[in-house]
Order: C-alpha cells, then sequence, then structure tokens
C-alpha cells in the first residue's frame, strides 16, 4: 500500500490479505517522503487492521530517508519492518544493530527484500545471518528490480528467474525463514495471477506480495490447503494414530507407502486450514 496514500491505507483496513506491507520506499515520490513516514507511522499507531500483520517498508538506510523511517517505524511497532536491496549479510547486521540502538522491541523483527543480483550469489549468506540476528524472519523476492538489474525477463512462465528464485527458496529453508514471492504486474489478467500464485506454491513460496485489492482472493484460494487436502491430511494423521501403527516409520494407506515425514506435511496443512478458518471467524 503506497504510504502517500490516505485512502489507500484506510481501505486497507477491510481487506482479506494476512499482510499489509505499508510502503515508503518505491510507491512514494521523493519530496512526499517526509509526510508518507508520519502518515504511516501514525497509522500503525492508531490501529483497527484486526488480524492483519503490519510491515513498514522503509527507504535503503544508505538513502536520504532510510535511517529516519528505520527510527519512526520502531516506534510506531510494525509487526515487521521490510528493507529493500538487501545483497550482503551485512546488510541484516546493520538493520538489526539500528534497531536496538532505537530500543525496539526484539519482536519487531526483519523482512528483507531479496532484488538484486548480488542478493541471488548471496543468497545463503543472507539467511544464515538470521542464526545470528533472530529479528530476520522473511525473505520478499522483488522480481521487478531483479529483472532490470539483470536484463532477465518475466515472461514464460518466469523460465529466467526460476533459478533464482528456487535459490532463495531453498536458503530461506536452510535457515528456519519464511519467504513471499514477488508481485505480478498486470493486476487485470486474473488467469495470470493465479497461474503465477499456484507456481509459487509448487516452487515452495509461503504467500506472494499484491499490488492490487482484486488479486487478494485468488492468491488467497491458491496457497490455501483444499477440502480434499484437508481430508487426506486428516486421514493420514488418524492413521499414524491407530495402535498398530504406533511407532511405525512407514506404513501402508490405503494402498500407498505413507512415512513419518507426510504425516508431518499433514499436520502442517491441518494446521494452516485452522488457522485460515480462525482468522476467518474473527473478520
Amino acid at each position: 500500500m503506497p504510504g502517500s496514500n490516505a485512502r489507500a491505507l484506510e481501505k486497507a483496513r477491510t481487506l482479506a490479505a494476512d499482510t499489509l506491507i505499508l510502503d515508503l520506499e518505491d510507491a512514494v515520490a521523493p519530496d512526499a517522503k517526509a509526510p508518507a513516514r508520519k502518515q504511516v507511522c501514525e497509522a500503525v499507531k492508531a490501529g483497527g487492521y484486526g488480524r492483519r500483520e503490519l510491515v513498514i517498508r522503509i527507504n535503503g538506510l544508505n538513502s536520504l530517508w532510510g535511517m529516519d523511517d528505520l527510527k519512526a517505524a520502531a516506534k510506531a511497532g510494525p509487526a515487521a519492518i521490510l528493507v529493500p536491496k538487501v545483497s550482503e549479510d551485512d546488510d541484516i547486521e546493520a538493520v538489526s544493530d539500528a534497531l536496538d540502538d532505537a530500543g525496539a522491541p526484539q519482536e519487531l523483527r526483519i523482512w528483507a527484500m531479496m532484488e538484486t543480483p548480488l542478493a541471488m550469489l548471496n543468497a545463503r549468506k543472507i539467511a544464515k545471518a538470521a542464526k545470528k540476528y533472530p529479528r530476520f524472519e522473511c525473505m520478499v523476492m522483488g522480481t521487478n528490480d531483479l529483472a532490470k538489474e539483470t536484463g532477465a525477463g518475466l515472461g514464460q512462465g518466469r523460465m529466467a528467474m526460476l533459478p533464482w528464485l528456487m535459490t532463495c527458496v531453498a536458503a530461506a529453508r536452510a535457515f528456519g525463514l519464511m519467504i513471499v514471492d514477488g508481485v505480478y504486474n498486470d493486476f487485470r489478467d486474473e488467469a495470470g495471477c493465479v497461474a503465477e500464485c499456484q507456481q509459487g506454491k509448487l516452487i515452495g513460496m509461503d504467500g506472494k506480495t499484491l499490488i492490487h485489492p482484486g488479486q487478494i482472493e485468488p492468491a488467497n484460494v491458491a496457497f490455501a490447503p483444499t477440502e480434499d487436502d484437508v481430508a487426506q491430511a486428516r486421514e493420514i494423521i488418524a492413521a499414524f494414530e491407530l495402535p498398530e501403527n504406533k511407532g511405525l516409520g512407514a506404513i501402508n494407506h490405503n494402498g500407498r507407502m505413507v512415512e513419518l515425514l507426510h504425516c508431518e506435511v499433514a499436520k502442517k496443512t491441518v494446521a494452516m486450514h485452522d488457522a485460515i478458518r480462525e482468522m476467518e471467524q474473527a473478520a
């Protein structure tokens, strides 16, 4: 959501999104940076966003506005601060140290935009920083900036991007981070958005960043488990809980060999389904 757009910040209180990224960077013109910062921080402090997780995307720390953004955001109390152009593990250290110096609570998390060629080469090092800096929680793919800086295109099913997307998924999973897919630019193309959401889920993304309210429902549908998924997951969990299967690493379930790892995946599926239902009831 553009931090300079008061109407958008107000509308965000009604959207069926899990997270709202209130942007002070790309969506805000240079002469509107300071007013946008004030407006976003006031909106976060005022609350009224319900279950929605609030994340403030600041300008780069080396920019004219970055450090002021960070200090103000730390006082406003969002769930996380999204840092653009993270390219080295040192960037995570710098933000973490700056938050500590600003007296931010440890619950305030760091999200990192992965959008430069150097970030792709350093994905493992960046993700590993989470072991030393526990504020670091999530990677967000910046596919537009990555396309711009590499000259690679986003067409043909993002064929050129897939190696980098998968590299970052592997890095995130290796060090316990969440990872969120990049945006789909043509917000009028619902079929294309659905396809890219499905691709993101297939390659292991936890969710997708969106640029228009019309993309929320397709993303929610794509990343949520289906009723069939949940039913099968419950069956697998129940099968492993049978007395005759207690302690077994693999069982025969409906003519198919099912291992404990499948049971763990099933438990995650049911947990996600239950969490979605709980949020819907609370909305």
